[in-house]
C-alpha cells in the first residue's frame, strides 16, 4: 500500500435561496449546522482546507479552518455546476434531464460531462499538490457527486437526491486511485 491522501467532501449547509450564486449566505439553520460540521471534523486530522468560491461553501468549512488554524483557499473550478444562464422554470425537470443525458446542457449551462471534467481536474490537481495530506473541500451537491461518479457509477442522480445538507464524505486515494468512500456525517433531525 503506497501513500494515502484523504479528501473530505463537505457539502454546504442550508442556504437562503437567491439568484446570487456567489454571495448567497447560509441560513440560520445552515450556520448552526456549519458549527456541527466543524465539531465533527475535530475528530479528524486536517492539513488543508479548500473550497468552492461560493459563500455558502466557504461558510460551511470556516469552522474547520479555524479549528485547524489553516487558511481557506478558494478554487474556482470547484464551484457548483452551472445549470443554465438564467432561471429554469422547473428545477427538478431541468436537473433530471442533465443527469439522464450527460452531454446535454441547458442554455448557458454545463452538461454533466463538462462540469465533471472541471471538478475532476481540480481534484487531481489537489491530490498531486497535497499528496499524503488530509484535505477538506467545501463543495456543492452536484459537483461533488459528479466528481465521485467519475470513479464509480453508483454515484448518480438518486445518490445526489438523497444527500443531506450539510453532508460529509471521506474519500481515500492512493495516487489518483480511489480506495474507499465513507460517509461520516450523522443526520440530526430538528
Amino acid at each position: 500500500m503506497g501513500s494515502l491522501t484523504t479528501v473530505y467532501f463537505v457539502r454546504h449547509a442550508h442556504s437562503e435561496y437567491s439568484t446570487d450564486e456567489l454571495g448567497r449566505p447560509l441560513s440560520k439553520k445552515g450556520l448552526a449546522d456549519a458549527k456541527r460540521v466543524a465539531k465533527r471534523m475535530e475528530k479528524e486530522s486536517v492539513n488543508i482546507v479548500v473550497s468552492s468560491p461560493y459563500k455558502r461553501a466557504i461558510q460551511t468549512v470556516e469552522g474547520i479552518a479555524g479549528y485547524f488554524q489553516v487558511e481557506i483557499e478558494a478554487i474556482e473550478e470547484l464551484k457548483e455546476r452551472v445549470l443554465a444562464s438564467g432561471e429554469v422554470s422547473d428545477f427538478n425537470t431541468a436537473i433530471e434531464k442533465v443527469w439522464t443525458e450527460e452531454t446535454f446542457a441547458w442554455d448557458g449551462g454545463e452538461s454533466n460531462i463538462i462540469a465533471q471534467k472541471r471538478g475532476v481536474r481540480a481534484l487531481f490537481h489537489l491530490l498531486k499538490q497535497y499528496e499524503n495530506k488530509n484535505i477538506v473541500i467545501g463543495t456543492h451537491g452536484n459537483i461533488m457527486v459528479l466528481i465521485m461518479k467519475y470513479f464509480s457509477k453508483e454515484y448518480d442522480f438518486y445518490f445526489w437526491r438523497n444527500l443531506q445538507m450539510p453532508d460529509i464524505y471521506k474519500l481515500t486515494f492512493e495516487g489518483q486511485q480511489l480506495q474507499a468512500v465513507q460517509r461520516i456525517w450523522e443526520d440530526h433531525n430538528g
